[in-house]
This record gives C-alpha cells, structure tokens and sequence, in this order.
C-alpha cells in the first residue's frame, strides 16, 4: 500500500486532472448532482447551474510566442483572479514516490528503457517543465514536451507536426509556462467557462468521436491518457478513434496491427536486450480508465477533483487547485449521494491496497517470468519460432501489467478494470512459464 498509496491520497488530483476546467456541464446525467460550498456556509443544495461565467475582453499577451498565459488573466481581476490563485497554489503540490526504490521488480521490467533509469510520481502542474528538465530518463526530440507547457501546444499549433522533431534543449529554451490556462481554455475561451482542446493530436485521433466525450474531461484527458510517438514524425498521438477502442484489449489489438515503415507489423516503444521481446510502455491512461467504468455516466473531472468555492465577493467558480476528493470533505460531498452513508475513505483505501498488493504480487511474477525468458535465449536450445511465442506472451502479459500499474487511481476509477488487467496479466504469465518449462 505504502507504494503509491499515500500518493493517491494526496496528489491523485494533481494526475487525475488537467486545469482549467470553467466549463461544468457537457453530459446528461441519470440524476442532478448536488454540491456543496469550500470555505463558505451554504444556503441549500448547489448544481452546476449557480455558476455565473463571466464575460470579458482577453488580455493581451506578454508571452513572446503570443500564449495568454495565467498571469495575464490573473490581472482581469473578478473569477478569473480568483482561478489564477488557486492555479498557483498547485505549487504545494510537492509529494514524489520514488518507484524503482519502492517497487524493484520495476527496473527488471523495465530493463532496456528510460523508466529503468528514473521512475517517480509527478508532481503539481506547476512542476511539469521543471521536472522534465530535470529527468534522467533520455529526451533526444521536443515531443517530450507534450503535456508540460502550454508553450509547445501554441509552437505546434503554429507551425504543424515538424516540431515534435525538433531539438528538446532547443525548443526547451523557451518554453515560459508549465500547465496553465491555455492547454485547456485556449487564449480566450476561457470566457463563458468554455473549453478549447489545444492538442491536436486528441481531435486527429477522435474525430468526430470527441463530442461523445464531456469536454471537461477531455481536456484532462487531453494529457492523462496513453499514448505513443508515431514511428514516421514522432508526433505523439492516441492508439484509438472512439471510447471503445480505449480499453486494454484494443489498444494492444491496435498496436499489433500497426504497420511500420519497414513494412513489418507490430508497433512496440523498445526491444528488451535480454529477452529479445518487442515491448510496449504504458503511459497514464487515466482516462480511458475512467471512460470505461460506471463514475464517467455521472461525473466528469472537475466533479471530483475541483471543489466548488466562493470568494468574499460571493462569486462562485470552480477552484483550480487540484485535489483528491478523499482528502477534501467538500468534494465527498458529492459520493454521499450515491454511496450514501459509505465511510468513503475507509472504502476508498482498502480498494487501493487490494490493488495495490495485486500489482506488487503479478510485478513480482511478471518479474520471474522475464528472467526465466532471458535464461531461456541465452542458453540458446530453443527454436526462435518458440522463444517468439513466449515473448509475445511476455509482452502481453507486461503491457496489462503496466495498463493498472501506471494509472493513478490505483483502481479509484474502475476497479473492475485494474482487477481485469492483473487477472490477464497472471494469465498470462501462466502460460509463458509453462511453455518455458516452469
């Protein structure tokens, strides 16, 4: 549990979601959430309809690549100071898990590739350029920077997909802002409490697909998802066109049939020295974790993880400081309605532990597995035809594994979904040891 347990508790806000997120409605719901006030007695029941978006002129901008960034509307003065406060107050978001030190088996898994070198939780969104800066995992091309300023979306928008290519070093050099204003609400839809989806990527991949999604989960979604870097311009992109093809199953079915430009097929982020298997990194797929299970009929992000507040001037907006809802009893508010008298966080915990041992048990195994494979090459008395099958087992086997492990809710938003993962994953783990002859 203490892996990434106390991480969740804390900062599973700071993942889960992407700022930014004016904009409440979007999805019809079974029933009308009711919320409460942060800070500020209540005079009965708040929906989404209270908040009054205000309407002014954007400010121009200061940043040289013309990016309004959340200093300019910090000066507009009313809501939108107020949203730029709590924004900077992801500052004290400042817990890390070190997971190679917590979980070892990780660095076996990982061997050959940059999570083997450094592997920790993140921190707040103010953190985001700091931290990939300061990382020791490889960073050769500017695609690094996806999801960690607003200045990169502005730079691709601007100037197409040829950017992904470019020098990090050099494109990291101005880069102004990280996770701010923009990567959600654009320069000026933040007006109105509207959201822009500033990635390209995201409306390339879905299509007409994205209005199927609540916008104020796409945003976050637009950062908290998997991913990969196209072999062709390494321009990153989504392995799906709609919500179904968000799950486990067809995300790999996806990456399997790609065709790569050798003409071979099967896509796979490295190729293990050891053990010769073509292998695939899951990123964060917060959420098409989320989109798949039953919390995405009734809520999107902001509902969980931006508390309703309201200033001494009684205007009420959504705070951007992101936090869990286990942690915030405004937040649990809203649980109540479903769950009703449930001790949330007691529930909400033992859920985690459960998942959490899981993943370090299948870890553990997966971990043998890979060893037993890398005994199995180098003794060399198996046929390459079957040394191929256990190692598409293994790869399998590693890519649910990875699926559960590196999404942050540690089965907070679809329990159901972590445990089908790991039930997989020691499947298939089964059947590549028995073919190895353990």
């Amino acid at each position: 549990m203490e892996k990434r347990n106390q991480a969740a508790k804390l900062i599973i806000g700071a993942i889960v979601a992407i700022l930014a997120l004016l904009f409440i409605g979007g999805i019809v719901f079974a029933k009308p959430m009711m919320y409460h006030l942060k800070n500020r007695d209540q005079i009965g029941p708040l929906t989404r309809d209270d908040i009054v978006y205000q309407e002014v002129e954007a400010p121009a901008a200061s940043s040289e690549d013309g990016t309004v960034n959340a200093a300019d509307w910090k000066n507009v003065g009313g809501m939108f100071k107020e949203i730029a406060v709590t924004m900077g107050d992801n500052d004290k978001n400042t817990y890390i898990v070190d997971y190679l030190e917590q979980d070892p088996y990780l660095v076996n898994i990982y061997e050959g590739f940059g999570f083997a070198k450094e592997y920790g939780s993140a921190r707040g969104h103010e953190y985001t350029l700091e931290d990939v800066a300061k990382t020791q995992r490889p960073h050769a091309n500017a695609n690094c920077l996806t999801c960690k300023t607003p200045n990169f979306a502005k730079l691709v928008n601007d100037q197409g997909v040829g950017v992904y290519t470019m020098s990090f070093d050099e494109v990291m050099a101005n880069m102004e802002e990280s996770v701010s204003c923009y990567s959600c609400h654009g320069n000026s839809a933040g007006n109105r409490g509207e959201i822009e989806i500033t990635h390209s990527y995201v409306l390339k991949a879905l299509g007409s697909e994205a209005s199927a999604i609540d916008p104020a989960t796409l945003s976050c979604g637009q950062c908290h998802i998997e991913y990969y870097f196209t072999p062709d311009d390494k321009e990153t992109m989504m392995p799906y066109h709609s919500v179904e093809g968000m799950t486990p199953e067809a995300i790999l079915a996806y990456y399997d049939s790609m065709v790569l430009p050798d003409g071979t097929t099967g896509f796979a982020d490295w190729t293990q020295e050891s053990t010769g298997a073509r292998l695939l990194k899951a990123q964060h797929p917060e959420m098409e974790t989320y989109l798949t299970g039953k919390h995405a009929q009734l809520l999107n992000c902001a509902d969980c993880h931006m508390p309703i507040e309201q200033s001494e001037d009684g205007t009420i907006y959504h705070s951007h400081t992101l936090v869990s809802p286990l942690a915030d009893e405004t937040l649990l508010s809203t649980c109540v309605q479903c769950h009703g008298d449930t001790d949330m966080v007691e529930f909400v915990h033992r859920l985690q532990e459960r998942v959490t041992d899981r993943e370090t048990a299948t870890g553990n195994r997966l971990s043998a597995f890979n060893d037993a494979l890398t005994e199995a090459v180098a003794a060399g008395k198996m046929s390459e035809e079957d040394l191929n099958a256990v190692r598409k087992l293994y790869r399998d086997a590693q890519w649910y594994f990875d699926f559960c492990y590196v999404e942050n809710a540690e089965g907070a938003h679809n329990s159901d979904l972590a445990f089908r993962c790991l039930d997989t994953s020691d499947a298939l783990i089964e059947q590549g040891m028995a073919l190895l002859g353990n």
